[in-house]
């Protein structure tokens, strides 16, 4: 059962959240309740977040511009483009909840832990891995919101509220946390279950409170088994041609060994931790929580993948090496 290694214990957490707040409804005070916990919990996030960030790192990261710029036009360019393409394929196929969700998954920034675990794993640059992801993420509390407002406006009920709601609930907790990184980032950083246990308690929080909201509101009703299968079809897919562009895109620019295998694990991620938050903040609460299960799917692909591929990328060794899969 080697398959088991690779499935995130978190993730089952938030599937068992997931089921039982379908299964079980809970009274409307509660629901409020959870919601306004899951805002608040967001702002200490990304407060932690901010905190935890040297700002020197990405500085740092800055100076690597060849890969630095791949990451990002393969976070916020080609991800979005492909989703905006297959936008029309994936309705008929996954219903339109689902297919919104898998399109804002597109635009969200990429993940940090994994994407730095799994190129250490590889054999990768990890430090310019960490500054990539840090910097999508850092970028990606202005870019996803504006892009999902651009983007998916019109079929969600997203405008420039959302934006505000974003840049106060969002970015202006992660700029206090940098103005208080230099007395207190040692601290938040040598303690690292402190940003893990706010990480996943937020994502559980947001979880919880969206399901429960789409469950009173009977949204489950209109899904069914066949838009769930399509959707781990459609992830895979997704992870798939995003996997193989970005590897083969590393080979066209020249890029030595370690910074391709950065830009193949930063460039084809997405972020569980940032994109369900901001789900919270920026979309309708009677489409938070459909919209947030694409983001599960993916991310439990991704993880699963990534560590097959980093284990036979750690095979090979030297930069002129040409490494299949």
């Amino acid at each position: 059962m080697k398959i088991l290694r690779y499935i995130d214990p978190f993730v089952v957490s938030i599937i068992l959240i997931l089921v039982i707040g379908i299964l079980v409804p809970i009274p409307n005070e509660w629901i409020e309740a959870l919601t306004y916990a899951g805002t608040v919990a967001v702002m200490i996030l990304f407060l932690v977040y901010g905190m935890r960030l040297p700002t020197s790192e990405i500085v740092d990261g800055l100076k690597n511009i060849k890969l630095q710029l791949s990451v990002l036009l393969s976070t916020f360019v080609v991800f979005p483009l492909l989703g905006v393409i297959t936008m029309p394929l994936m309705k008929p196929m996954l219903g339109t909840t689902f297919a919104l969700g898998l399109l804002y998954l597109t635009l969200l920034p990429s993940t940090v832990q994994s994407s730095v675990s799994f190129t250490s794993i590889a054999g990768g640059n990890v430090a310019a891995a960490v500054t990539s992801a840090t910097i999508s993420n850092t970028l990606g509390m202005v870019f996803t919101p504006l892009l999902v407002m651009l983007i998916m406006g019109a079929s969600t009920g997203v405008g420039w509220g959302s934006i505000v709601d974003v840049l106060t609930k969002l970015l202006i907790p992660f700029i206090i946390g940098q103005f208080l990184q230099p007395k207190l980032g040692d601290r938040v950083r040598a303690n690292k279950w402190l940003t893990k246990s706010v990480d996943r308690g937020t994502i559980l929080i947001v979880v919880a409170s969206s399901v429960a909201g789409a469950t009173a509101r009977g949204l489950w009703d209109t899904l069914t088994w066949g838009d769930a299968a399509g959707l781990v079809v459609a992830s895979g897919v997704l992870l798939a041609v995003m996997m193989f562009g970005t590897w083969k895109a590393g080979h066209l620019l020249k890029m030595n060994r370690r910074d391709n295998i950065a830009l193949l694990m930063c460039g084809s991620k997405k972020s569980l931790a940032t994109g369900l938050p901001m789900a919270a903040i920026i979309f309708p609460p009677h489409i938070v929580a459909a919209v947030t299960v694409p983001v599960i799917v993916f991310h439990q692909l991704q993880l699963m993948v990534a560590a097959i591929i980093a284990r036979r990328l750690s095979l090979t060794t030297s930069d002129s090496e040409e490494t299949t899969w």
